[in-house]
């Protein structure tokens, strides 16, 4: 994720988080940290907060040809026998890990979204409410095939959620894409109709704040315009993804 070499310190350090920034950024967010208190609360704030969003994603084992590459360029394989590694790996297209590979990249992108999310929530003006033990809550709103659609992040303190989408969902002219909350327990909430794809704002009412918890469900269904006439869900729920909490 490239950014103005001047832009909000926020996002910066939401980007290095995330780990999007390239080695020069990285060390000269690094060396900027070091004599500035205020920047290395912030990186230290965002790497707490994303914490809770990596303990979803399992460590995987880097493909044979990459080490077959890594040793090659390193002088370690002549290159007769990096040549025979290679050609025993021309069924890539076929090659599950790399689809696990595009798998992560797709929940890194799903990341970067909720960081964008935060930054945005931290400078939209809005009305003070009581603030919570987990002033954020983030959720990665998925197909049953684990592809992200949407990140959603609520901010308790405004009573309010941002959604944006991860992907451009094709969706029928004549329907509309709801937002639910499902605590635990408990029947569906209505959060409201969204656009599915261009980032929208949801204001919370503060009965429905006061039931988001890291228990809590995120689901979208597929409605009429104006959403569902019966106040649950009556089209098919496309995507789901649990609450986390991001502070």
């Amino acid at each position: 994720m490239n950014t103005p070499a001047d832009h909000d310190p926020e996002l910066r350090c939401a980007e290095y988080a995330l780990g999007v920034l390239d080695a020069a950024e990285r060390r000269a967010l690094e060396q900027s940290a070091r004599t500035d208190a205020d920047l290395a609360a912030t990186l230290a704030r965002w790497e707490r907060r994303f914490a809770p969003l990596a303990e979803d994603l399992a460590p995987i084992a880097a493909p044979a040809r990459v080490w077959t590459r890594i040793e090659r360029d390193l002088g370690f394989l002549p290159a007769r026998q990096a040549g025979a590694r290679a050609g025993a790996a021309a069924g890539w297209w076929n090659d599950l890990r790399l689809w696990r590979f595009v798998g992560i990249g797709a929940s890194v992108a799903a990341l970067a979204l909720v960081a964008v999310n935060l930054v945005w929530m931290r400078a939209t003006p809005g009305p003070a409410t009581e603030v919570s033990t987990n002033a954020y809550m983030v959720a990665t709103i998925a197909r049953p095939d684990g592809v992200a659609h949407w990140t959603a992040t609520v901010d308790l303190r405004r009573r309010d959620i941002v959604v944006v989408p991860a992907v451009k969902p094709t969706i029928a002219a004549n329907r509309a894409t709801e937002l639910w909350l499902i605590p635990p327990g408990e029947k569906p909430v209505s959060l409201g109709v969204f656009p599915a794809d261009a980032p929208a704002t949801l204001a919370l009412s503060a009965d429905v704040a006061a039931r988001v918890s890291a228990r809590a469900v995120l689901a979208v269904s597929i409605e009429p315009p104006g959403g569902s006439p019966t106040g649950q869900p009556t089209g098919p729920v496309v995507a789901t993804g649990p609450m986390r909490g991001a502070t």
